[in-house]
């Protein structure tokens, strides 16, 4: 085979491989869009909402980014003794860390402790419910100053290993009005890094 051919074949794989990621990155952005017109939904099924119909369109978000999509590795923490959490409004809440996250984000390591709620854990529907609040290094310019929340089920660890998604961060309820009991991330989940995934500050408290 002569240098040309060579050349030629090398070509056509590159194309080939450039196009399936493309179909890739595609295909996951109409998922992530899917799911933030239901997360939008969402807010008017509640009386309690922070936000009416009119209120949606100012949601904000970063454009969607599969590298933001990393898989981490779980370790549990069947030992660990529940605590309670402070709220931006004064209260408590009652969680226990259910495992610590390890990952990387743009090739460095970083870690993360997912909670359970011993409140929702006694309802049936909300059993297997994981919670993952965190700040990063966008508070308070291009999103939320308070931290941002993702959550998670038991069943999406498979052999020692879950996927977070930081595409799926949504912001507490206290980023778009006062008086809303909304966990204070952690000191241990304050990430070193700029996570431009999610969403982003909400338009009107931007403005004000």
């Amino acid at each position: 085979m002569n240098r040309r051919s060579k050349l030629r074949i090398a070509g056509l794989l590159f194309a080939l491989v450039a196009n399936l990621s493309g179909f890739s990155q595609s295909t996951y952005s109409q998922h992530l869009l899917a799911h933030r017109e239901n997360y939008k939904a969402e807010f008017l099924k509640s009386p309690k909402s922070p936000l009416k119909k009119e209120d949606l369109k100012n949601l904000r978000f970063y454009d969607p980014d599969s590298m933001y999509r990393v898989e981490a590795t779980v370790q549990r923490t069947p030992q660990a003794e529940p605590f309670d959490l402070p709220t931006y409004d004064g209260q408590k809440k009652s969680y226990v860390p259910y495992a610590v996250l390890t990952f990387r984000i743009h090739g460095k390591p970083y870690q993360l402790t997912l909670y359970r709620s011993l409140q929702l854990a006694r309802l049936p529907q909300y059993r297997d419910y994981l919670f993952l609040p965190f700040k990063d290094a966008t508070n308070g310019r291009e999103t939320y100053g308070g931290g941002r929340y993702i959550d998670l089920r038991m069943g999406d660890v498979k052999e020692g290993k879950i996927v977070i998604d930081f595409n799926k961060a949504y912001n507490p309820s206290c980023a778009y009005s006062d008086g809303y009991a909304c966990p204070i991330p952690p000191r241990e989940n304050h990430l070193a890094v700029a996570v431009e995934a999610g969403e982003k500050n909400y338009e009107l408290r931007v403005k004000n």
